[in-house]
């Protein structure tokens, strides 16, 4: 199926106006990560927002400041998250509201309130459900903690898509994944049908004591060389340029995790989605070019394996957009 073309060509036409200023020293969002609460159902072990924000599971973001936010930001997609965002009272308030301003909404959730939760949503051109799975369903239970999640995201998928909402997936690549098993999941998913596959390996949050769960960066490339090779013809979502990142056939000096701010039920997250230094209450400490003199690969070394989709995702997409013929040399 892959992304609407519609979507494509909005980003292209608020991008292309745009390409030019990170080099004057002019930062913009292009996706904001909106979580309107940290709390969740499972306790995952490579999450490390149940630990990071412990001291504020209980907080739930009023509709108007999730909208505040979005409006903050004017990023043409909001990926909501959290925690789960469906334990949310008021999601499908906030998600209207995101729909109403045209922002396109990627609601990511582990399935496990799905389906019930589903006639909550409109079906929009505009909503996409994407759902967690890390593997089959005996990984995926694994790193859930729970048995019978992967099957209740799996018939989770299965409802949506029979009722007409747009679905795509995310898997994270941990240390240890199984290459084999990751394959077989991918063609679970797509025979079922969803719009397309996301990928981000692993990263060591501070937050999270089961630091052998996550790839470093040498054996991140050859995993996902590995699982990337043989021309399976997958539905992947990422843009090219991203997955040549992922398997070492580019690199970037820069990662552009401004382009992604977080805002969370403490404020925003300075720096990125993966640090929080702090938070700010104005988006334009996350923007403002002197802080990322400090961040970033050779900056700060928590940044050195860093390889996440939220700095370098749109590293590839400025790339994309500012020199299209990288597209053809790959």
């Amino acid at each position: 199926m892959g992304r609407p073309l519609s979507l494509t060509l909005e980003l292209a036409r608020y991008l292309l106006p745009r390409r030019r200023w990170p080099e004057r020293g002019k930062l913009f969002p292009i996706v904001l990560m909106l979580e309107p609460l940290e709390a969740c159902n499972l306790r995952c072990a490579g999450c490390g927002r149940v630990r990071e924000y412990k001291e504020v599971m209980d907080r739930r973001m009023p509709v108007d400041e999730a909208l505040r936010a979005a409006e903050a930001a004017g990023a043409p997609v909001v990926s909501v998250s959290g925690g789960e965002p469906l334990l949310h009272p008021q999601i499908a308030e906030i998600v209207r509201g995101l729909l109403e301003q045209r922002r396109w909404v990627y609601l990511c959730t582990n399935g496990l309130l799905l389906r019930e939760k589903l006639e909550k949503f409109p079906r929009h051109k505009r909503l996409c459900f994407v759902v967690h799975l890390d593997g089959t369903e005996k990984v995926h239970d694994a790193v859930a903690g729970r048995p019978g999640v992967y099957r209740e995201a799996v018939e989770a998928i299965r409802e949506a898509l029979r009722r007409g909402y747009r679905v795509a997936t995310n898997t994270t690549v941990y240390h240890g994944s199984d290459v084999a098993d990751l394959r077989e999941l991918f063609r679970t998913l797509t025979e079922l049908g969803v719009e397309g596959l996301m990928l981000s390996p692993g990263y060591a949050y501070e937050a999270v004591p089961e630091r052998e769960l996550f790839l470093q960066k040498e054996e991140a490339i050859r995993v996902f060389r590995a699982l990337l090779s043989g021309g399976d013809g997958l539905p992947f979502y990422d843009n090219p340029l991203f997955l040549d990142f992922l398997q070492g056939k580019r690199t970037y000096r820069e990662c552009a995790a401004w382009a992604v701010p977080t805002y969370t039920v403490l404020g925003w997250r300075v720096p990125c989605y993966l640090i929080a230094d702090r938070h700010a209450q104005d988006l334009k400490e996350v923007l403002d070019p002197e802080l990322w003199r400090k961040y970033g690969p050779g900056k700060d070394p928590r940044c050195a394996g860093c390889m996440l989709h939220a700095g370098f995702e749109p590293q590839t997409v400025l790339e994309a957009v500012n020199r299209p013929w990288a597209l053809l040399r790959r």
